[in-house]
C-alpha cells in the first residue's frame, strides 16, 4: 500500500514551528507584516487570499489588505507596490494572480521589491535560487521539497522527473531538486515519448495542469509520485493531474488532490515571511 503524503499535517507542523518563532521575534519587539493585494474579485482568488489571511492571523503575522476594483489602472497598482515597497513596517509584499487583463503580471512582479518578494517570482529571486545564493523562493516547489524531506524521502542520487516548465513550479522546481542532488529531467509539451521519460523517475513531479493525465503508464513501479494539479472532475469533484485511483497501488509514496501539496504552499509563504525578517 502506498504512503500517503499528508499535506495537511505538514503544513500545520510548519505553521506550528513557525507560530514559536513568531511570538520569540514578538518578545524582542519585532513585529512582521505582510501586505496582501488583490484586484478584482476572482472566486478563487477571493478563497486564496482569505486562506492566506487566515493563516497570517494563526501564526500571529499582521496583514494589510487592498482589495482593488477589476477596473484599477495600471499605474495605480505600480503606485501602491511603490509606497509598499518604501514601508519599513511592511515585510512582504504579495499581488494575488492572476490580475486583470490590462495589466502587466510581469510589469507589476517587477516593480516588488526583491526583499519583500515573498511568493518569490522577482527575476532576482529566481536568478539567486539559479545560482545558490540565499533569497525567496517560490512557494509550491518549496513546499514539495518539505513534503519529500519531512516523509522520510531522500532525493539524493535519484532520477526525478518534472512535467511542466512554468515559471512558478517546473522550473524552480527543477532547480531545487538539483540542489538537493537529484538528477533532474525536466518534460514539456514538446518532449518525444514522454512515457517513456516520465517511468525513469524515481521522484515524478506532475505540474501539467490537465486533470487526471498521469496514469500508471507514466510511473515507473515503486516510484514517488507529488501531483500539483487542481481541477474538478466531470462529476465536480476535486482532482490533480495524476489518476490517482489508478496509480495508487502502483507506487511507494503518493499526495492526494486536495490535501496534499496545496496546503503547502500557504505554510512556505508563511515561511517566507518570517524569513524576510533577516533579508531587510
Amino acid at each position: 500500500m502506498a504512503q500517503i503524503i499528508d499535506g495537511k499535517k505538514i503544513s500545520n507542523e510548519i505553521k506550528e514551528e513557525l507560530k514559536d518563532k513568531v511570538l520569540s521575534l514578538k518578545k524582542d519587539g519585532v513585529e512582521i507584516t505582510l501586505a496582501v493585494i488583490q484586484v478584482g474579485n476572482d472566486p478563487a482568488s477571493s478563497v486564496y487570499v482569505g486562506n492566506k489571511k487566515k493563516a497570517c492571523e494563526y501564526i500571529g503575522i499582521k496583514s494589510l489588505s487592498y482589495e482593488l476594483p477589476e477596473e484599477t489602472k495600471e499605474e495605480e497598482l505600480l503606485k501602491l507596490v511603490e509606497e509598499l515597497n518604501k514601508d519599513k513596517k511592511v515585510n512582504g509584499i504579495l499581488v494575488q494572480l492572476p490580475l486583470p487583463k490590462h495589466i502587466h503580471e510581469d510589469k507589476i512582479i517587477e516593480t516588488i521589491s526583491p526583499l519583500k518578494d515573498v511568493d518569490g517570482f522577482h527575476p532576482q529571486s529566481v536568478g539567486r535560487l539559479s545560482i545558490g545564493q540565499k533569497g525567496f523562493v517560490s512557494c509550491t516547489p518549496a513546499g514539495i521539497i518539505q513534503l519529500l524531506k519531512r516523509s522520510g524521502i531522500s532525493i539524493e542520487g535519484k532520477e526525478c522527473v518534472v512535467i511542466g516548465r512554468s515559471n512558478i513550479v517546473g522550473k524552480p522546481m527543477s532547480m531545487l531538486l538539483l540542489k538537493e542532488n537529484g538528477t533532474v529531467t525536466v518534460c514539456h509539451s514538446k518532449t518525444k515519448n514522454l512515457k517513456e521519460v516520465a517511468k525513469r523517475g524515481d521522484i515524478l513531479i506532475a505540474a501539467i495542469g490537465k486533470p487526471k493525465f498521469i496514469n500508471k503508464e507514466y510511473i515507473k513501479e515503486g516510484a514517488v509520485v507529488i501531483d500539483v494539479g487542481i481541477h474538478r472532475d466531470e462529476n465536480n469533484k476535486l482532482c490533480g493531474d495524476v489518476d490517482f485511483d489508478d496509480v495508487v497501488d502502483h507506487v511507494s509514496a503518493i499526495t492526494p488532490v486536495p490535501g496534499g501539496v496545496g496546503p503547502m504552499t500557504i505554510a512556505m509563504l508563511m515561511h517566507n515571511c518570517v524569513d524576510s525578517i533577516e533579508l531587510l
